[in-house]
């Protein structure tokens, strides 16, 4: 297991302090960048390269975990995230999911929070910013409060 903790000043806000659990297989193309994105938003990111380890991570310890990040083309694409999405809430952990494949026709950002956040690859800094912020509105509403 890896850990980055870099830090971008301007993204911060959002997820200052927030442990992400980033699911990716070293060396593939994006993971890295994304990795050091969500760092940078001020998120404490440990990657995990082994699908159910990570589920069995985030399910061990459901309110540990602010967000999770699959790179699903690494484990079988969209397909395969959904999957490991419905097994998340088949066993009740409710944090939010952000989903990233090259097989995503259009991003997806729902308002519902049972349902993952769509991303497609390769990444913009833009779209991961989105996502990011999207998935942790209810942190933002709570600092406004």
């Amino acid at each position: 297991m890896q850990m980055f903790r870099p830090m971008d000043h301007e993204a911060a806000l959002v997820g200052w302090g927030v442990r992400v659990l980033m699911l990716a297989q070293v060396g593939s193309p994006g993971a890295e960048a994304a990795t050091r994105r969500l760092a940078g938003f001020g998120g404490r990111v440990e990657t995990q390269e082994e699908l159910f380890a990570a589920l069995e991570a985030l399910i061990d310890d459901p309110s540990g975990y602010g967000l999770f990040v699959m790179d699903c083309d690494a484990f079988g694409g969209l397909s395969a995230g959904r999957k490991a999405f419905t097994l998340l809430r088949g066993a009740h952990a409710q944090l939010p999911v952000i989903l990233i494949s090259g097989e995503c026709v259009a991003q997806s950002f729902p308002e519902d929070r049972s349902e993952p956040i769509l991303l497609r690859s390769p990444l913009s800094a833009v779209s991961m910013r989105v996502g990011f912020e999207h998935a942790l509105r209810d942190r933002l509403l709570w600092r406004a409060a």
